[in-house]
């Protein structure tokens, strides 16, 4: 197993009392539609975790803040279904600031402590708010990155809600 998709599963046990089994895919699973492929599900079933930037610069949001000093950052996690589009704008007014866009991999990496393609929705070094699509929660079992491109993990997306202290909100397109 991969070094990274190791310490994934070690860090869900540690942190959450759970054990994930990962499985590893030689032709990588970095998206939707090829995780699905390696998988054999529905693409509605791949739960793919985009970190968001919120606000127009570096300075973190109250909206993030809170009085939690340990979110001190303006990223958010959304866990959405492989089937659909993260709507920013809408990302933007459910977290009440003026713009969202994309997180940078360096600050991802740095907040969040996984690279993009392998950002799992659960298990990142800087607790940072999170919401999750509502379609996820059709499927019987989801697959979530598991720290690499090319691993992957399931979870009952009730569980995964649970975990992941998500929100289950449509900011979807």
């Amino acid at each position: 197993m991969h070094d990274r998709a190791a310490e994934f599963v070690d860090r869900a046990h540690g942190r959450y009392d759970v054990a994930l089994e990962v499985r590893e895919f030689d032709a990588g699973t970095e998206t939707a539609a090829a995780a699905a492929e390696a998988v054999g599900c529905d693409p509605g079933a791949i739960a793919s975790t985009i970190v968001v930037s919120l606000g127009d610069d570096d300075t973190p949001t109250e909206a993030t803040t809170g009085s939690d000093a340990s979110a001190e950052t303006d990223l958010v996690a959304a866990i959405t279904s492989g089937a659909n589009r993260l709507d920013l704008d809408a990302v933007a007014d459910h977290f009440g600031v003026a713009a969202a866009a994309m997180g940078t991999p360096d600050r991802i990496r740095s907040v969040v402590g996984w690279s993009i393609g392998g950002v799992p929705p659960i298990c990142h070094d800087t607790p940072i708010p999170t919401v999750m699509d509502p379609s996820l929660c059709a499927f019987d079992r989801v697959y979530g990155a598991a720290g690499t491109p090319s691993a992957l993990f399931s979870i009952a997306p009730d569980r995964l809600a649970d975990l992941a202290d998500a929100t289950v909100v449509d900011l979807t397109e």
